[in-house]
């Protein structure tokens, strides 16, 4: 478990241990909100093991103000895509090796609302926190597109998903989205519901050679059009390593 909140992060740790019996819960420290938290969470886990069979990438912030990461991107870009974008490239030699092997990334119905803007990414020239969310889960769509691209015929498949409306703190930088959430307590789904797609993704037989596919409810889900646009997820790929000051082919 790789958690900004150690404390939080053991709390959860120790109810898994509990709940299951699986004492081999491990909770490692890893901001997306700073690329060197992120390239030491590489590294160590890469020394501590020898097998990455599954890597979810769930971290995520919604419209908060507008505020940067350590390196200077715009907090919701800057974790909820070049985070992950990060972290799953220091991880993928391990997890190619590890193949059969599975890539979720956690993106949202919200995707459907979301341009990529090339000409602010990081929302200096203007801020919208909600156009800034939309954008960030457009981006886990297209980079699942472009990375699936990628991995083809290396056994290592990668989807993303749409949880859900999930009762979490995700909502609290926004009164609007809590108020909501509320009201409409009866559409809003307990965390366990809300992971079921990502279980699903994760371990399904059948999806075992299913990959750049967006999901919901266990089941395959419809893409916007400017999700399934190759030619921006071609673009967004290479400004994120040139962001990153990463080379991936």
């Amino acid at each position: 478990m790789a958690c900004r909140d150690l404390t939080k992060g053991e709390t959860a740790a120790q109810e898994i241990r509990e709940v299951t019996g699986n004492k081999h819960v491990i909770v490692r420290e890893l901001d997306l909100a700073n690329t060197k938290s992120i390239y030491q969470f590489a590294e160590n886990l890469t020394q501590e093991e020898k097998v990455i069979s599954i890597l979810i990438n769930n971290a995520g912030v919604m419209m908060c103000p507008f505020t940067k990461t350590s390196d200077g991107f715009e907090m919701q870009f800057g974790v909820n895509h070049l985070g992950h974008f990060l972290l799953t490239f220091l991880l993928i030699n391990l997890i190619k090796r590890s193949a059969p092997a599975r890539i979720v990334n956690i993106s949202s119905l919200a995707h459907n609302f979301g341009r990529i803007n090339f000409n602010d990414l990081q929302s200096e020239k203007s801020y919208d926190g909600s156009s800034a969310y939309c954008q960030s889960k457009l981006a886990n769509v297209l980079f699942t597109r472009e990375l699936a691209k990628r991995l083809k015929d290396t056994k290592v498949t990668v989807n993303s998903v749409h949880p859900g409306c999930v009762k979490s703190e995700l909502t609290r930088h926004s009164w609007v989205m809590a108020l909501a959430w509320k009201i409409l307590t009866f559409l809003i789904k307990t965390p366990k519901q809300g992971a079921q797609s990502s279980i699903y993704c994760a371990v399904a037989e059948e999806l075992e050679e299913v990959s750049g596919k967006h999901f919901s409810d266990c089941q395959p889900a419809f893409v916007a059009p400017q999700g399934k646009n190759d030619e921006t997820a071609k673009q967004l790929w290479d400004v994120s390593c040139k962001l990153l000051e990463i080379q991936w082919d």
